[in-house]
């Protein structure tokens, strides 16, 4: 029986090389925990997306939180409002995707496929998916800017970036 406390080393072997290497050339940091551009992004899970790359960032540019659709749900919620009152954050950007899992699939459906193949009933989480990304967005930038603990000062925007083009496309809500 393997030891459940013992850092799987196996499984992580490439990316402890990897950071051995990078290790080996970091020269510190001078960066603090504040978003120096004020910006805080909330993004998807995907990995076919680089947010610092998609925006022009650079670290210590901006607070980059991910979720599954990219959802503004209660812990997003909970960390934007930290990233504004102690991390510097100013401009909120929730940045959903093309091609997305969560958009045009139903909750059930997925809940279904999760059960039957891997026999785990998941029917107690919301995964919040959405059947249209701009209405999801739309959603979710409204719940956003309604956070009453949120400062009104704090602009908040939403645009669906394309995982074909790279490219932004803002909505209005």
């Amino acid at each position: 029986m393997p030891d459940s406390k013992r850092f799987p080393i196996e499984a992580f072997t490439d990316v402890l090389e990897a950071n051995s290497a990078h290790a080996a050339n970091y020269e510190g940091s001078t960066l603090t925990g504040r978003a120096a551009r004020g910006l805080a992004v909330v993004t998807c899970i995907d990995s076919r997306i680089d947010p610092l790359a998609a925006l022009g960032m650079q670290a210590g540019d901006v607070k980059i939180l991910r979720n599954a659709g990219a959802r503004a749900t209660d812990d997003v919620q909970r960390t934007l409002m930290l990233a504004v009152y102690l991390l510097g954050v100013e401009r909120i950007l929730l940045m959903p995707h093309t091609d997305c899992r969560m958009v045009g699939s139903q909750e059930a459906k997925i809940h279904a496929t999760i059960r039957e193949q891997w026999g785990v009933d998941t029917r107690s989480i919301e995964f919040r998916t959405t059947d249209n990304v701009d209405d999801g967005l739309a959603q979710d930038i409204v719940r956003v800017r309604a956070n009453p603990l949120l400062p009104s000062n704090v602009k908040v925007g939403g645009a669906v970036y394309d995982v074909h083009t790279g490219a932004l496309r803002p909505i209005e809500v």
